[in-house]
């Protein structure tokens, strides 16, 4: 039997790193082969990409440029690491997908979402998760998360987490609509919730779609 794939998604400070990284715990506990990676990386190119995306230094990529990178990196995740994990009969764990171009490039920087939705369709083959947690947190909180890294001895804020909160209010409602639209698919979480339960309503979650 194939192997099925769980992504994550959500705003700024949502704990997404932690919590996919929890499950592909959980899983291996419970026997199963699990691939966890992250968007963008996951391979030599989504490495690289993922380092001139997060650059601190002037000038940054225009939007398009920084729209085909993320897709670039996406379309070789999925035929280097994901698929074949899949046809292999492992679990798929992603810190994020498709979704997060949907709504960063498609509702934050406003592209056209049909056009931001076939290329979409191109890099990922047409491959859709099984499952999707949202983990859905307001955008004052999570941004406090993002810059308390900062003072916490971790990485500073990057590029993206630096953007106008106007573009992370667009970025959440997007995730929102999402959501709405694809109720079967994703799982919405309340990220401010305490991480233990958080974690527990990820693999029951995470549990009947492999008994489906």
């Amino acid at each position: 039997m194939p192997g099925k794939l769980f992504t994550f998604e959500g705003p700024e400070g949502g704990g997404k790193s932690t919590h996919a990284a929890a499950l592909a715990q959980k899983l291996r506990e419970a026997g199963h082969t699990v691939k966890l990676t992250r968007e963008p990386g996951g391979t030599w190119l989504g490495e690289a990409v993922r380092e001139i995306l997060k650059d601190h230094q002037p000038p940054p990529p225009t939007p398009v440029a920084e729209l085909m990178l993320f897709l670039a990196a996406r379309a070789q995740l999925v035929e280097e690491v994901i698929r074949p994990a899949l046809a292999a009969g492992a679990h798929v764990v992603c810190d994020r997908f498709a979704d997060s171009t949907a709504v960063y490039q498609g509702y934050g920087r406003q592209f056209n979402h049909a056009q931001v939705r076939e290329l979409n369709r191109l890099a990922t083959g047409g491959l859709i998760p099984d499952r999707t947690f949202l983990l859905d947190l307001d955008v004052s909180a999570g941004l406090l998360r993002a810059q308390s890294r900062q003072s916490d001895g971790g990485r500073g804020t990057d590029r993206i987490e630096r953007e106008a909160l106007e573009f992370h209010e667009r970025v959440r409602q997007g995730y929102l609509e999402l959501a709405r639209q694809e109720p079967g698919r994703f799982q919405v979480l309340d990220a401010a919730r305490p991480p233990a339960e958080l974690q527990q309503a990820i693999w029951e979650a995470a549990l009947n779609v492999l008994q489906s």
